[in-house]
């Protein structure tokens, strides 16, 4: 079954080309800002590419920037070109790629002159209909390698920093800790407790580009092996397919003296790093489900990172207890009154339905709104037991018509706690079906 998903995991495995690129500061300027939009955990940022605007997901887990999911409607002049095959994680195959140097990427005041990408041309490659919002490629060490890096995940803002200027603060709510890097990767070291066992020492990939929290590697001689209560789910999509595995939860995990209880983690099947012919001493990736819970500062340069819990550190790790997935799927049209009990008309504000607005009698409109769309069902969960399909349309969640809402708020309307009564009203083969089930705790 093909699903939607919200994790983002990309790999490449190139050669590495020096070609003296490098993002720089305007002159005199310390530091610059630039605010993102912060969706289901991933950062987005807007960056100009050739003078073309564009968005991309900050990957910390990716090297060279990619593109895709360029439209007809998008126009962007790349440079140098030439084709490549790249590989990435998934079990599918390797991808057609168009390579481009000499590019000018700016983001903010940051500026970089040379810059090399890759442009993937799978059109089946889009992660915009899952977040709700336009993505077009991400970008990460090359934008990372030249700064001390501050994210600010309360704040929704990054600031990028002279490295050689740069003080990182002391005090007792701030910890330091080195950040290992190797092939355009950040690792840091950790802890997890599986079961009440042992605490057991673990590697971890440092993954801004995966909205997920903690991924680990199976490996029995080390103690990380998936815990008894488990259950088998989509992780992500990657660069070369779909990504599986099974979802858990481990008692604790540890950066320093951090510590996280009963935080949501996966094991995902190794047959989707078999591009990666060695892992060597890595044990998995931390995502931004657990990052979003600090502000902090990336210091490539210096090697090390600077972490401060913010106010998202206590919450809740939330799972998926419906067992649905959504996506947008285009626009439709609906007609609504906007006439009150004594039939006056009352004018809306229009800007949650689009450019396209048609009075009908003066007491009804006719609205262009997105389509949202169940892209996948969890075997055996509550939605799947009541009978909702893939390909549904959602119309509405307890009452609430879904197309004044995002896609993630949508979807926590889905999840929202245990126990929780849910009625989906949704469209299928041109009827309205009312589907019910109750959210049962997973673990």
């Amino acid at each position: 079954m093909k699903r939607a998903g919200f994790v983002l995991i990309l790999m490449l495995f190139l050669p590495l080309f020096l070609i003296g690129q490098r993002y720089y500061l305007p002159a005199g300027k310390p530091s610059v800002k630039v605010k993102f939009e912060l969706v289901n955990n991933l950062i987005i940022v807007p960056i100009e590419v050739n003078g073309a605007e564009l968005s991309f997901i900050l990957d910390s887990g990716v090297g060279t920037p990619i593109l895709f999911n360029l439209s007809d409607q998008d126009s962007i002049q790349i440079n140098q070109v030439s084709e490549v095959t790249i590989k990435g994680l998934g079990q599918g195959e390797d991808a057609k790629a168009l390579r481009s140097r000499g590019n000018h990427f700016k983001i903010g005041g940051v500026q970089n002159q040379n810059q090399q990408l890759y442009v993937v041309m799978d059109k089946s490659l889009n992660f915009s209909p899952s977040l709700g919002v336009p993505v077009h490629g991400i970008i990460g060490y090359d934008l990372f390698q030249n700064f001390a890096v501050e994210i600010s995940y309360t704040g929704n803002f990054i600031k990028f920093h002279d490295p050689d200027k740069y003080k990182h603060k002391k005090g007792k709510k701030f910890r330091t800790f080195p950040l290992q890097l190797d092939h355009k990767k950040a690792y840091v070291k950790g802890a997890v407790v599986l079961e009440d066992k042992e605490e057991i020492p673990v590697k971890l990939l440092v993954d801004t580009g995966s909205s997920d929290a903690v991924w680990l590697f199976t490996d029995a001689e080390k103690g990380l092996e998936l815990p008894e209560k488990n259950y088998r789910d989509f992780l992500g999509q990657g660069l070369s397919g779909a990504i599986y595995g099974h979802r858990t939860k481990v008692n604790s995990f540890k950066i320093g003296d951090f510590e996280l209880r009963d935080a949501k983690a996966a094991f995902p099947d190794m047959e989707t790093f078999s591009a990666l012919k060695n892992l060597g001493d890595r044990n998995g990736s931390v995502g931004s489900e657990i990052l979003k819970r600090f502000n902090m500062v990336f210091d490539y340069p210096n090697r090390k990172v600077t972490m401060r819990k913010n106010s998202k550190f206590g919450d809740a790790f939330h799972y998926n207890m419906s067992g649905i997935d959504l996506k947008h799927n285009g626009m439709r049209y609906i007609v609504e009154r906007i006439a009150d009990t004594n039939g006056i008309v009352v004018q809306e504000d229009g800007a949650n339905f689009g450019n396209v607005q048609i009075l009908l009698e003066n007491k009804s409109k006719l609205s262009l709104v997105p389509e949202i769309i169940v892209s996948g069902i969890r075997a055996g969960s509550p939605s799947d037991l009541a009978g909702l399909q893939e390909g549904d349309l959602i119309l509405a969640v307890n009452g609430k018509r879904v197309h004044q809402y995002k896609i993630q708020e949508i979807f926590k309307m889905l999840n929202e706690k245990d126990g929780k009564h849910i009625k989906v009203l949704v469209e299928r083969a041109n009827q309205d079906v009312l589907v019910s089930f109750v959210l049962k705790k997973i673990f």
